[in-house]
């Protein structure tokens, strides 16, 4: 039977991409754990990992032997605050990927209750605009606004998410309010990216433009600035500029017409059968915090 052990190791490796790291992480020296994978290997009669001067990866059937690790371990982790009576008492690390600016305007004050109702649970929260590797990351969850579409992992809804057209009233009164959807050619418009394609949804159906902007940038949060500030026309989403459009700091233009109906605010983990108590537990409270209405919609 394999060693218990070996398989820590093993999903240490993997999560951390390193001999080096992992046994750093669980008080081995490389040698150990490069001998402890081995064996690992020579039982199974497989080679599970790819390894190199620069990385570590998974072969193929490494890959399914990962995800099935995990659902062991997550397990064993279950029983144990089962049996302890300790099931609502979290302990170690919950690292989280999450979208820069949504990460900071509705992740970061909200830790504040969860952390105090779990005390002895750690947060480690990496916040980012590129899809991170959740399982090359380490991470045990990400938050994705997107439409997904990767099968090897696990998606749970948690609220839609709107995104409008608008503008401030300032650029409206200075260069007139776009009454059909083909005058947007003739405003300043300003992708998130410059260029990003605005895919819509309308009285005729789905529809993709691709916007010609001035201002050039990488930064999400530099776009919403810059509509604020009158500087021209742009698609966000409701969670973003909720406050604004109630004080009227924007407004939506061409209402008729919102952003694709497919992306959704999700949670996303790695596929596997057993769901660690700490993972679950926040994807819960994020799904009541948010709901299928949520706060900044009201």
């Amino acid at each position: 039977m394999t060693n218990l052990g070996d398989l820590e190791i093993f999903a240490k490796v993997v999560s951390t991409g390193s001999m080096s790291l992992a046994g750093r992480a669980l008080g081995f020296s490389p040698a150990v754990v490069s001998k402890r994978i081995k064996r690992l290997e020579d039982r199974l009669g497989t080679r599970l990992l790819q390894r190199t001067t620069r990385q570590i990866s998974l072969t193929e059937a490494g890959q399914g032997f990962y995800d099935r690790v995990l659902g062991i371990l997550a397990g064993l982790e279950e029983a144990e605050f089962y049996i302890s009576g300790r099931s609502a008492q979290m302990h170690g690390t919950l690292k989280i990927s999450a979208p820069t600016s949504f990460g900071r305007m509705h992740i970061a004050p909200h830790l504040k209750d969860f952390m105090e109702a779990h005390p002895d649970l750690a947060i480690n929260l990496v916040l980012t605009d590129e899809f991170s590797d959740i399982v090359g990351g380490g991470f045990d969850l990400a938050i994705r606004i997107a439409e997904l579409t990767d099968s090897s992992l696990v998606a749970r809804r948690l609220a839609p998410v709107r995104r409008l057209l608008c503008a401030s009233p300032g650029y409206l009164a200075a260069h007139g309010e776009p009454k059909h959807i083909d005058e947007l050619k003739h405003h300043r418009c300003l992708p998130a990216h410059n260029n990003d394609t605005w895919r819509l949804n309308g009285p005729d159906g789905a529809l993709s433009l691709r916007p010609e902007g001035m201002l050039i940038t990488n930064s999400s949060e530099v776009i919403r600035e810059a509509v604020i500030a009158g500087l021209g026309i742009a698609l966000r989403s409701t969670w973003d500029i909720g406050e604004e459009l109630k004080a009227g700091r924007l407004v939506q233009v061409l209402p008729a017409y919102e952003g694709s109906h497919n992306v959704a605010l999700s949670a996303v983990y790695p596929s596997r059968q057993f769901l660690p108590a700490k993972v679950r537990l926040f994807i819960d409270y994020l799904a009541e915090l948010y709901g299928p209405v949520p706060y900044w919609e009201r």
